[in-house]
């Protein structure tokens, strides 16, 4: 075995633990919002969240990139970015209010489909024929999770559909950012700028926080600005298709979570609809590896 060889999969067991470690990380992050969605709106717990993690994320920001990752060649970018990510956001608290922490993880997992049917739809690329029935072998594991019919339907199922479709949408986004800025630059504006647009709706839905409650907002905070800087770290270590399939690690986590702190078990459905939507996730994702080659 080769120095080299040697120094790639120690660098790839490295993005591996800091993807594992950070998936771990923004799964509390999920948990600490699911409890606070019981006192406060998605609107101002996004808001406290950001406003907290700001100088947190510039700090990350300037000793990662230096001065440079601070500035940005174009903010209005940023800014549309900011009000898809909200979107997002705001999305996926209003379903953990209903649903179990592990099942509204599960549905998020559909965002590969929704970049793969989204780059062919809205930036017109070409997407294979192998990719487009993976697509849809995805979106029959959401309907295996879901159980639509009068009796086990929950229209609140729609929030984390609709959280992937909007984290699609802000994956492609990224098309938009000027080449030349760093991910630690996408990094602090998307915080900034939800910071900015939230601080424009919090005051509809204000609710003065209980002092008990401080903690929470602190602890939402840090662990959501270190799971997106550790996740964002992995890519810099070992490539996509190595990383990327430990991002499905968060089911457990939130099985684990769930499971701990509200006694939830999800039905043995869920788990048979997670496996065929992570068999389609990783299919998309190892075929996109594989073209872009």
């Amino acid at each position: 075995m080769t120095a080299t060889t040697t120094g790639v999969r120690s660098q790839a067991s490295v993005g591996i633990a800091l993807m594992c470690v950070g998936v771990a990380c923004l799964c509390v992050n999920d948990a600490i919002a699911k409890t606070l969605t019981q006192f406060y709106s998605p609107v101002q717990i996004l808001f406290l969240r950001n406003l907290i993690a700001l100088p947190i994320a510039a700090l990350i920001a300037f000793k990662m990139g230096g001065a440079q990752a601070l500035r940005s060649h174009r903010p209005a970018a940023h800014l549309l970015r900011g009000i898809v990510w909200l979107c997002a956001a705001v999305l996926f608290f209003s379903g953990l209010r209903y649903l179990e922490l592990a099942e509204a993880t599960i549905l998020v997992f559909t965002a590969p489909a929704f970049i793969t049917a989204l780059s062919a739809l809205v930036l017109k690329e070409q997407v294979g024929w192998r990719r487009w029935p993976a697509v849809l072998v995805g979106f029959v594991g959401v309907l295996v999770v879901v159980r639509p019919g009068p009796e086990t339907f929950q229209a609140a199922s729609l929030f984390p559909l609709a959280t992937a479709l909007f984290y699609a949408l802000l994956m492609i986004s990224s098309r938009w950012v000027d080449p030349r800025e760093s991910m630690w630059t996408l990094m602090l504006y998307l915080v900034g700028a939800g910071a900015l647009l939230s601080a424009l709706i919090t005051p509809f839905f204000w609710v003065t926080p209980m002092a008990e409650h401080i903690w929470l907002f602190i602890g939402i905070a840090v662990f959501g600005t270190a799971g997106i800087t550790m996740m964002t770290q992995a890519f810099r270590f070992a490539p996509a298709a190595v990383v990327a399939p430990f991002d499905y690690t968060s089911l457990l986590w939130a099985t684990l979570l769930g499971w701990l702190i509200w006694d939830e078990v999800p039905p043995e459905t869920a788990y048979l609809g997670a496996a065929i939507i992570i068999g389609s996730s990783l299919f998309i994702i190892l075929r996109e590896q594989q073209v872009r080659a």
